[in-house]
């Protein structure tokens, strides 16, 4: 059942101790020019919420972050972090870590869900250590380069109820949540792609903050207080971008 809910990102993945904003592995610098002018249009957001389970044991769970975290050198990903949840506000499932990456297209989405290497460390160090995993994938739009360690990011995904589920409430919805940030260094909001993975969240944001304490001051009830006619669920969770692995 677990493989089923992955689809695509985790066959192909459903999809760290890990920021990756260093390779081990350094690309040439044309092609990362190339990756950073097509992040200033639109990219694809990839976002992986992984509940390990309670028995698992640390260096299992290391060899998990470690084997994501090393995923950043596939040449489709633009930018990949992984992280433990720093505070989960609200979720039907109490994920433990999360695993945000960018990439320039659908088609790299999909060629890095299918690469080797991608399949190996999901089947081999995530699958077998992991109780629950749900992910979601939405287009953005505007420049979203890489946010910096330190950076404090808040991800909030909602399910919407079937009687609002038509693209007139769905695009009510968006306009609500674009028009809730405040004091961040960087937002993305889009309409999930991948509903076979996602269980039945269809909006999701991300919100980039300077600072943990940024973060803290940021109030989200207000979004949650004018979506609540719409949805049946809400995910709202918080993470940390570590600066090294050993911050794990």
């Amino acid at each position: 059942m677990l493989i089923r809910s992955l689809g695509p990102a985790f066959r192909c993945p459903s999809s760290s101790s890990l920021v990756v904003l260093k390779s081990s592995n350094p690309k040439p610098f044309h092609l990362c020019r190339r990756r950073c002018l097509r992040m200033m249009s639109s990219s694809i957001e990839h976002v992986v919420l992984f509940k390990v389970k309670d028995s698992t044991d640390s260096s299992k769970l290391s060899a998990m972050v470690d084997g994501l975290s090393g995923l950043t050198s596939l040449d489709q990903v633009l930018h990949l972090t992984a992280a433990p949840l720093h505070r989960t506000r609200s979720a039907p499932v109490p994920f433990t870590h999360l695993l945000h990456s960018r990439y320039g297209s659908k088609e790299d989405l999909a060629a890095y869900s299918a690469h080797p290497a991608h399949v190996a460390v999901v089947k081999e160090k995530v699958l077998p250590f992991c109780d629950d995993v749900m992910a979601v994938d939405w287009i953005a739009d505007g420049d979203l380069s890489a946010p910096g360690p330190g950076s404090a990011v808040r991800l909030t995904l909602l399910k919407l109820k079937e009687e609002c589920s038509d693209e007139k409430q769905k695009e009510e919805v968006l306009s609500i949540v674009r028009g809730c940030f405040d004091k961040v260094l960087q937002s993305s909001v889009g309409e999930n792609f991948s509903p076979a993975r996602a269980k039945g969240f269809t909006v999701a944001s991300l919100a980039v903050y300077r600072t943990v304490e940024d973060l803290e001051e940021a109030d989200n009830s207000a979004l949650e207080a004018k979506v609540r006619p719409y949805i049946d669920d809400i995910v709202d969770v918080e993470y940390v971008i570590p600066y090294s692995s050993a911050n794990l």
